[in-house]
């Protein structure tokens, strides 16, 4: 038996979507599997359409004692709902997996051992073989890849949704109040003490993947937007690009006129038009650039859209 000092209770998140299917089974197999440990089981309802609603409240009257049961008042998506549980836990660990057991809860006791063994603040996993989609995987390693330009992620770290992160980084994530949040962004500007595990990832037992291209798209300009201001810095320079041109473009064709066809059949007018607008369509990018990093970090700052609203809870 692996005994954690301390606050040794183990919280394990699952945000609901849809899951009538899977997650009845999945709670079934979860709590005797970490009867070893002092642990509750959250989940986070993200308004799902089918029965998940009534299979958690069963399984929270089954284990009064374990499972809690939260329910969104819309979809607010997978972030929003796992930020919703984590204020909701009171581990000193937080395990986070998804709902379709492809995450197979045999492997939560490795990775908790694991966790405390080496006093990780974030523990990954990672894959030999995904067994997702085409498209779910390619979106997967192209999000890895943005990410370690934008954020500096290292290079060989997975930011896999199955993962354990301590005390420390749950305090520190749920002080974030800005809308549309990116856990993983969240966690790697506060810790570099960062781990990884291998572990097996199964194939869905019911159902299909609820990522559509629509939400991977959405998750991508949370990650840009939220996170990294690149994309601004990326106008900036773009804009800079483009006021540089038109001044290329005025020597090119100051040199065109009076050296090399000084009777050329260029209309008269035409030049200082084009070249107007290149340079001062380049000037205004290069300050709608700067105003709109400054009125960025304020609208996230002071915008009041929720990160989640809770409209029914159950459970002890």
């Amino acid at each position: 038996m692996i005994v954690v000092p301390g606050k040794d209770k183990i919280s394990v998140i699952i945000p609901v979507f849809d899951s009538q299917e899977t997650i009845g089974g999945l709670i079934d197999e979860l709590v005797p599997i970490l009867g070893e440990y002092v642990f509750e089981i959250i989940l986070v309802d993200d308004c799902s359409h089918d029965r998940s609603r009534e299979i958690c409240m069963e399984k929270c009257e089954q284990y009064r004692n374990y499972v809690k049961y939260f329910r969104l008042s819309k979809n607010f998506g997978e972030h929003s709902a796992v930020i919703a549980g984590l204020n909701q836990a009171v581990g000193e660990f937080a395990l986070i997996m998804d709902d379709d057991f492809q995450n197979p809860p045999e492997e939560v006791p490795k990775i908790i051992e694991y966790m405390f063994k080496n006093k990780f603040d974030v523990l990954y996993t990672y894959y030999d073989e995904k067994k997702h989609s085409y498209l779910r995987n390619a979106g997967s390693r192209f999000n890895n890849w943005v990410f370690g330009l934008l954020l500096k992620k290292p290079k060989s770290l997975y930011l896999s949704s199955f993962k354990c992160i301590n005390r420390f980084i749950i305090n520190e994530i749920i002080k974030y109040r800005g809308p549309y949040p990116y856990i993983d962004g969240l966690i790697l500007r506060v810790t570099s003490n960062i781990g990884q595990i291998l572990v097996v990832h199964h194939e869905r037992r019911a159902g299909k993947s609820k990522y559509t291209i629509r939400k991977l798209i959405a998750l991508w300009i949370n990650m840009f937007v939220n996170f990294s201001v690149a994309p601004l810095r990326i106008s900036f320079l773009l804009g800079g690009m483009l006021a540089f041109s038109g001044l290329t473009m005025v020597l090119f064709f100051l040199i065109d006129i009076y050296l090399l066809h000084p009777q050329g059949p260029l209309p008269s007018g035409w030049l200082s038009l084009l070249v107007s607008i290149i340079i001062f369509s380049g000037a205004q990018l290069m300050f709608l650039g700067l105003i709109g990093e400054y009125i960025g970090r304020l609208f996230l700052s002071d915008n009041g859209t929720p990160q989640f609203v809770i409209r029914e809870h159950y459970g002890r």
